[in-house]
Formats: C-alpha cells, structure tokens, sequence
C-alpha cells in the first residue's frame, strides 16, 4: 500500500512539473530548462514605479502562468528614488531587483549604458517595434502619450489649444483668465518630468516662446500627474502642460469627468516604460519569465485592459493599445526612443544646464 501511494505521488509530482514546465507556443525546445530552472530560484524581485496596486493584476497573471514562482513586486518609490536604491544596493553587493521597470526612460537606459543589464534574446521581442528594443538589454513594454489636459466647463472649446503654438498664444491673449492656473511638472523634482523637458528641448521648436508665456501665466510647478489630473478637474488649475497622458484618457471617462485630454498635433511625446533585466539579478531565470510574460500577448493584454496603459504590440486586442492611438495622434507621434543616447540629458552639468535655463525663462517672463 505504501509503495503504490509512493507510485502516485511521484506521478502526480512528475506530471505537475511537466505542466509547469511547458513550452509556449513559438519558443525554442529548451526554453523548459528556464521554466524549470526560474521554478528552483522560487522568486522574481521587480523594482518599478508602477504602483503595487495597479500592478496587482499583471503580478497575478505572472503567478498563474508559472505557480510557484513568488514575485516581490516594489512599485511604491518614484523613478528617481528606485534608480538610487538600485545603484546603492549594487554597489554594497546587497540583493537587489531582478528586473527594473520604470517610465523614467532616461534613467532606465543612464543604467543600461552603465553596463547594469543582462543579455537576453526575449523569444517575444522580435513582435516589438524596433523603436521599442535595445540589443538584447532592454524592451519597451507601453505606448504613452504626453499630452495637455484642460477643464472641459471652464475652457470654452474655441480656446483649447491643439499646439504648443496655441498654448503659448492662449496664455498671452488671455492671461487675465489663466493666471495661476496652469500646471506642469517640477523637473528639477520628477524624472519623468524632466525627461519630458529634455526631449522637447530636443525637438527645438518653439519652446523659448512657451516658456516664457507659461512664466507669465505663473505656472505651477507639481510633483506628480495625479495632483495635476485632480487639480484641473476640480478647476483649480485650467489647463495642465506635459500630462501622462494614459492616466489622464483612462481617468477622464472614469472618476474626472471635467478632465479634458488634448493630443498635441505639432508633436505628441510618447513614452514607453522601460524593462531590463539586472546584470547582477539573484533569480536571473525566473527575471527571464517576467520579461517574456510582460512582452507576450498575453502580459500585453492585461497592460491593455486591466492597467490601462496602452499595450505597445501591435497584435494585442486590449481596450487600451498602441494601434488604436496611433489612429487618433497620426503623424504627430513621436515615440522616445530606447536607446543610451536619451540618457546624455542625465549628464550632471548638462542636467544642471537644462534646468537652470528652463526655470530661468519662467522666472524672467514675470
């Protein structure tokens, strides 16, 4: 008796691991090696600035896929805080995340061209743009624009600004209504925000002019997209420049509905929250299965339909993807690049520079 129920819980062990260890469609043969070697680490270590909340449902996707494997997910620091934590754990030799994932786009690619990142040939990034892929280092996983937002009752619809151009007019030509009551990031506080600062700097056109007229209106500097989304919908602030925009579509038909949402037609920004896997990663298997289950369809489509944040594959059917916005922004999409080159901005004296002569230009124009 004892020998036969010996018999069945080695089957039934055997067949659990042989589930476990399948293959997905389209992967190499050899890819049950990973399986079963991410299954032995136990656990994945993901640092990012995506909320523990709003993570929840890819975190149990992950867990379903490959039960077993925990996932010690950190979304509760900002990008400048988990970019810090990640180089000072480094540097003591401490453990530290196995996957970093963050908006900062700058700051995400400052490490990989600091040598911080893993190779790995995802089977799932050959479905990605090629805009969306650095080497075999680092992937991006969203399709997020930047845009403007306003209050829908207190902007008349013939003063909306559809343009940088636009905004910069609407500030001077009516400066008695908007004084005090428009709102942007701080750069010199948020990376993301910075990192917005930095590309339209880049882009060259138009920006002396904006600066100036947001320094007239008084603009008010913020630390995050939530107190600027709430703000304006309440018509505290009117209009909000440089706004992630996937928040504030998703929130404008759910909880703020006096938020309007404008995707700029001179140029919308688009950002894509940056993956790597760390070099120095103490479960470098299973940091393989979040990434390829992040990039897959199926990690696709709960980034499209349960966090709202535009999937960036092109053959996810989600609520929420980068096609279905392509078809709304058109040319005047300017996806950021993953690529080293967008972090030369972090450099110090060339951050010190940026910084300076942005706040220099709102402080001159009173």
């Amino acid at each position: 008796m004892m020998t036969l129920l010996r018999t069945i819980a080695l089957s039934l062990t055997a067949c659990a691991a042989s589930t476990f260890a399948q293959v997905p469609a389209g992967y190499p043969p050899d890819y049950a090696k990973v399986v079963e070697a991410g299954r032995k680490e136990g656990k994945v270590v993901v640092y990012s600035v995506l909320s523990n909340k709003a993570a929840a449902p890819l975190v149990a996707g992950f867990k379903a896929l490959y039960p077993g494997i925990d996932v010690e997910y950190d979304g509760e620091s900002g990008s400048n805080e988990v970019t810090g934590r990640f180089l000072g754990e480094v540097k003591q030799g401490k453990p530290s995340a196995d996957v970093m994932w963050s908006s900062a786009m700058d700051l995400q690619m400052m490490l990989v061209r600091d040598g911080h990142a893993a190779d790995y040939a995802s089977p799932e990034a050959r479905q990605l743009p090629a805009w969306a892929r650095w080497r075999d280092q680092a992937w991006g996983t969203t399709f997020e624009p930047v845009v403007f937002v306003y209050n829908k009752n207190l902007v008349a619809d013939n003063e909306v600004p559809r343009d940088r151009a636009g905004l910069a007019k609407l500030l001077v030509d009516r400066a008695d209504k908007f004084a005090g009551k428009v709102t942007m990031f701080d750069i010199a506080k948020s990376g993301v925000g910075y990192m917005f600062a930095a590309q339209d700097d880049s882009q060259g056109r138009g920006l002396p002019e904006l600066l100036r007229s947001l320094g007239r209106a008084g603009v008010q500097e913020s630390g995050g997209t939530g107190e600027m989304l709430t703000k304006v919908n309440s018509g505290e602030y009117l209009l909000g420049y440089n706004v992630m925009g996937a928040y504030a579509l998703v929130r404008s038909k759910k909880d703020l509905p006096s938020l309007g949402v404008v995707l700029p037609r001179d140029y919308t920004l688009v950002l894509s929250r940056v993956m790597f896997i760390s070099k120095h990663a103490k479960h470098p298997n299973a940091a393989r299965l979040w990434a390829d289950y992040v990039l897959s369809q199926r990690g696709q489509k709960v980034i499209g339909d349960a966090l709202e944040l535009f999937a960036v594959r092109n053959d996810v059917d989600a609520e929420y993807t980068a096609a279905k916005l392509r078809d709304r922004i058109g040319a005047a999409a300017r996806p950021i690049p993953i690529d080293p080159k967008i972090a030369a901005s972090l450099e110090p004296d060339r951050q010190r520079e940026l910084i300076v002569n942005w706040k220099t230009a709102l402080i001159a124009a009173h």
